[in-house]
């Protein structure tokens, strides 16, 4: 596809993958490599260089508000992320009875193809049909979910292919591409333009921690003193936090690995779940502890990537998604406003119940 003058191909890289990729090429685990990695994937003669970060700016914005929304009018509670396809599919087959607890939005990676297909597609001049959208994701379930059938809201499948990110770096290698001497570079705007909000999707607790530094904002009109959510964050399987939002106590939960999410959902079963918010990833870790990562992965490199991602986050000038101003262009220019009629139409999706002991794409 990149070799075919008749197709405009985009990449984008998710959060986990910049603190992960390097590892391939021989550096230390958990070394931040954003812009070379940016450099490489421009060589290998993509047009467009994107992140996933974007996506996942955009899904904070759906999530928070979907959160507040629930909050305001006593909607179903507790609402659970639904970011993570390897959690997602384990819950249409195990728990179907839980649907209504699940936010509806899609994933970063998926919210990214459906806008690169229709928003972006305009802004260029371009058909939905000539642009190919390729992700780099640390997550092998990634590729299932960029096939799943609802995925097509841009009128045809919103990513066309998903690699790992160690077949990303075989690519790369096999292009004779010197990783490690590479400058660094910038992503392309304004599919690049992220916050350190989407930087942390990539831990454990980051998708929680973005939500949080946006709800508090929209439910109070206060700026946060302190941005951080400390209570969530770490590498502990089961995490379990009171927050203040304007007088409300917020209770949260945060689980990576499904042994732990079925703790969780089987309270929710029982009618003894607490909680208003929970957050799960399926690999432990979160996404930087993805099976498409480079490996060995442990417990300490792990911890090291994460070290990583809050690092880039805490570098980052603007750290919350409702300030990105890219974002904020999407909204007034395309989508009006979060939650919208557009926005229901192609940031939000359904599920589907699942047999517990044979399933196929179809």
């Amino acid at each position: 596809m990149i070799s075919n003058p008749k197709k405009f191909v985009v990449v984008q890289t998710a959060p986990a993958v910049r603190a992960a990729i390097g590892e391939e090429f021989g550096m230390p685990p958990g070394s931040l490599v954003t812009g070379k990695m940016v450099a490489a994937l421009r060589r290998l003669g993509f047009d467009k260089i994107f992140d996933t970060q974007f996506g996942a700016d955009l899904t904070i914005m759906e999530e928070a508000y979907e959160l507040v929304e629930r909050i305001k009018n006593k909607g179903t509670l507790p609402i659970i992320t639904s970011c993570s396809p390897g959690w997602i599919k384990y819950i249409e087959h195990f728990f179907p009875g839980c649907f209504k607890y699940l936010s509806t939005c899609k994933s970063p990676q998926q919210m990214f193809g459906a806008i690169a297909k229709t928003y972006y597609t305009n802004k260029i001049n371009r058909k939905p049909e000539d642009m190919y959208v390729v992700s780099i994701m640390p997550c092998t379930a990634k590729k299932f979910e960029a096939k799943r059938p609802e995925m097509k809201d841009s009128g045809i499948q919103d990513v066309d292919a998903v690699l790992t990110t160690r077949e990303a770096a075989r690519m790369i290698k096999e292009a004779g591409i010197d990783f490690i001497n590479l400058p660094d570079e910038e992503f392309d705007e304004p599919l690049g333009i992220s916050t350190g909000a989407a930087t942390i999707f990539g831990a454990t607790g980051g998708v929680m921690e973005a939500a949080l530094r946006t709800a508090y904002e929209v439910v109070t009109g206060k700026t946060l003193e302190k941005i951080e959510f400390d209570e969530v964050r770490g590498i502990e399987g089961l995490k379990k936090a009171n927050v203040i939002l304007n007088g409300l106590e917020l209770k949260v939960a945060v689980a990576h690995g499904l042994s732990n999410a079925k703790i969780l959902l089987e309270e929710i079963k029982k009618g003894e779940s607490v909680y208003h918010f929970i957050e799960v990833m399926a690999c432990p870790g979160g996404c930087l502890g993805g099976g498409g990562q480079p490996m060995p992965t442990n417990l300490e490199i792990r911890r090291k990537r994460a070290t990583s991602i809050y690092r880039e986050d805490e570098s980052k000038f603007i750290r919350k998604s409702h300030e990105n101003p890219a974002i904020i262009t999407l909204y007034n220019e395309f989508l009006s406003k979060p939650l919208g009629k557009k926005s229901h139409h192609l940031l939000h999706t359904h599920y589907t119940k699942r047999s517990r002991y044979y399933s196929t794409l179809n």
